[in-house]
């Protein structure tokens, strides 16, 4: 029988992105719009008057001073205050606090074509910044502003030390299955539609292969279990941990060929993002001169 089955695996793994934080903010995002809406319908004040109008005030602030994060990136003489990675969870909350506070003023609905432009533009640039940030963590660690290098991802994931032979040298089949998909997936295919299909299409087909996979190791393991006398709980545990692997280096593989997709949508996303920006700062200006005009 084939060489006893290692319980882990050789290496650290390229950490998957963060998934479930990223439900969370989405979530998270949710329920203050919802409660945003609710509060409005309470009918506490209008857009109009005192309390209105400081709301709206107060939002406008917010959504000004989100140009400091990008001035502290630009500006030399602003480097050294204070690290990117708070000024950049500052601009997150302040992009997701300062529309919700123009939702609260504007009641959800505008009543002249100024005021929907102003609106509307706000909230193209507020899904363009979520949409900004989904991106952004996965061509860097966490939010700390470093960027992660293709060739640091293949190390951490094992992938440029040619160890997954050995790591699954008890179930050849399952090594070869994994390598063909490895060598499909981190391709040198810079077009559009290669990028679609390691966005979109590389995760769904990674949950078929680690399916096959892990059917493929529970015969070989019960093969094992039955010439070593393994008890029922021993071959369970090896099971587990040889989906574990599994698991753990089709992530890799997926994050590494995706890296150079998502560094690419990023750039396509500030080139959108950028006019997105320019049209909110006009039509909010001159939403603020009507209003105070007329």
């Amino acid at each position: 029988m084939s060489a006893e089955p290692p319980v882990g695996g050789a290496g650290r793994p390229a950490s998957s992105p963060p998934r479930s934080r990223d439900w969370m903010i989405y979530v998270l995002l949710v329920v203050l719009t919802f409660g945003a809406w609710r509060f409005t319908k309470l009918g506490l004040f209008k857009p109009g008057d005192d309390v209105g109008y400081w709301l709206g005030v107060a939002g406008a602030v917010m959504m000004l001073i989100l140009f400091s994060y990008p001035l502290r990136k630009h500006l030399r003489f602003m480097h050294r205050w204070g690290k990117v990675k708070w000024w950049f969870l500052v601009h997150m909350a302040l992009g997701i606090g300062g529309p919700l506070l123009i939702l609260i003023h504007s009641n959800f609905h505008t009543a002249s074509l100024n005021a929907s432009v102003a609106l509307y533009s706000m909230l193209i640039v507020a899904l363009s910044g979520v949409a900004g940030r989904f991106i952004y963590v996965r061509i860097h660690r966490g939010l700390h502003g470093e960027r992660s290098r293709l060739g640091d991802l293949q190390a951490r994931a094992g992938l440029a030390t040619g160890e997954m032979k050995s790591r699954f040298r008890f179930a050849p089949e399952v090594a070869e299955r994994l390598l063909a998909f490895e060598a499909d997936a981190i391709s040198s295919d810079a077009s559009l539609a290669a990028m679609w299909r390691k966005v979109v299409v590389l995760p769904i087909r990674q949950r078929i292969v680690y399916r096959a996979c892990v059917r493929e190791l529970n015969i070989r393991l019960a093969a094992i279990a039955r010439d070593r006398a393994w008890s029922r709980d021993y071959l369970r545990t090896r099971r587990r941990k040889g989906a574990a692997l599994t698991r753990r280096h089709l992530l890799s593989i997926v994050r590494v060929a995706q890296f150079s997709a998502y560094e690419r949508l990023f750039a396509l996303w500030h080139v959108a993002h950028v006019p997105f920006v320019y049209l909110l700062v006009f039509s909010a200006l001159f939403h603020v001169y009507a209003v105070h005009a007329y």
